[in-house]
């Protein structure tokens, strides 16, 4: 169980970075229920899906998983940064992006977190646990990292003003980059 634990924390890192840079962007509480669940869907069911699709494929994607996420998160945040260029705020307002695409980017962006998981879904085979426990613990950890990286991110954007989706997009690339590297 604590082995367990301890995956589910590292794959809701990445989570909890990625909600920082979109919480510096300006937040309400809708979106933080979307994050939320976008987030927890995700990493909870890119291992069931790992799981269930079988060894071979997850030691084919598994390795090029890694990238594909990179590149993802590295395209939002270049997006975000293009965003916040062609329409300049002034300081004292928050960003506003339309519903659908601010969920769109959240779908890619949660997708890009937890694609790499699918590899993941093969060693919950080996800790044992139900997948139905696993599912929970990580669904459950991933949530509670989003939310707070989400406040944190929302606090240090009331600092920065009208510039919150520039940095969001720069927090994202080096999100990106770091699960490049594999630091995340």
């Amino acid at each position: 169980m604590l082995a367990l634990l301890l995956v589910a924390l590292s794959l809701g890192l990445s989570n909890f970075a990625a909600a920082v840079g979109i919480g510096v962007s300006g937040i309400d509480a809708r979106t933080r229920w979307r994050v939320g669940v976008i987030f927890g869907l995700f990493e909870t069911a890119m291992p069931i899906i790992g799981l269930l699709l079988g060894r071979s494929l997850a030691s084919t994607l598994g390795h090029d998983a890694h990238w594909i996420g990179a590149a993802l998160l590295i395209g939002t945040g270049l997006y975000a940064i293009v965003q916040a260029i062609r329409s300049p705020h002034r300081q004292d307002q928050a960003p506003a992006a339309p519903a659908g695409q601010r969920t769109g980017r959240l779908l890619v962006t949660g997708a890009a977190l937890s694609i790499d998981n699918l590899a993941v879904g093969f060693a919950l085979g080996t800790f044992h646990v139900s997948l139905a426990v696993a599912a929970f613990i990580i669904g459950v950890v991933s949530v509670t990292l989003s939310l707070v990286g989400l406040e944190l991110g929302s606090r240090i954007g009331e600092k920065t003003g009208g510039r919150g989706e520039l940095l969001g997009g720069l927090v994202l690339i080096a999100v990106g980059i770091a699960v490049a590297i594999g630091i995340l």
